[in-house]
């Protein structure tokens, strides 16, 4: 079963090309500064057009998450259970992800420190996170 791939446009291009070069890339408002994901032709905050691409140090933070016991694609039915988690990214933006070593979400809590872990479904490279070591 082949992996569900995202509508790659000409909006979010440098997001995917970004992660397939190692890299995550998000956007940020020249203007007040806001910085988010996913792509967006104006700045939700102040709507100012044309922000600027900038990467992000890969650190962030747990906000909430959820775990799935049910495939809604025939693609996840091997991975059951597994989390989808929210995290915000030292920079300020949310992504939702999924962390690799969370047990089906039995290790996540809020406010839990996670690092970018950048892996590869086919051709498409997604934007995964790993638990941080506490302390």
């Amino acid at each position: 079963m082949n992996f569900p791939q995202p509508d790659v446009t000409p909006l979010n291009k440098p997001h995917w090309d970004g992660l397939k070069q190692g890299r995550l890339m998000f956007q940020q408002c020249r203007r007040c500064g806001h910085a988010w994901l996913p792509a967006r032709e104006a700045c939700p905050e102040c709507l100012a057009p044309e922000p600027e691409w900038r990467e992000a140090a890969g650190e962030g933070t747990v906000v909430s998450w959820v775990v799935y016991h049910v495939a809604y694609d025939e693609a996840f039915n091997g991975r059951l259970p597994y989390d989808v988690t929210c995290v915000e990214l030292d920079e300020g933006p949310r992504i939702l992800t999924n962390i690799v070593d969370s047990d089906a979400g039995a290790r996540l809590r809020i406010g839990r420190r996670v690092s970018l872990c950048i892996e590869h479904e086919g051709d498409l490279a997604l934007a995964r996170f790993k638990l941080a070591e506490p302390g």
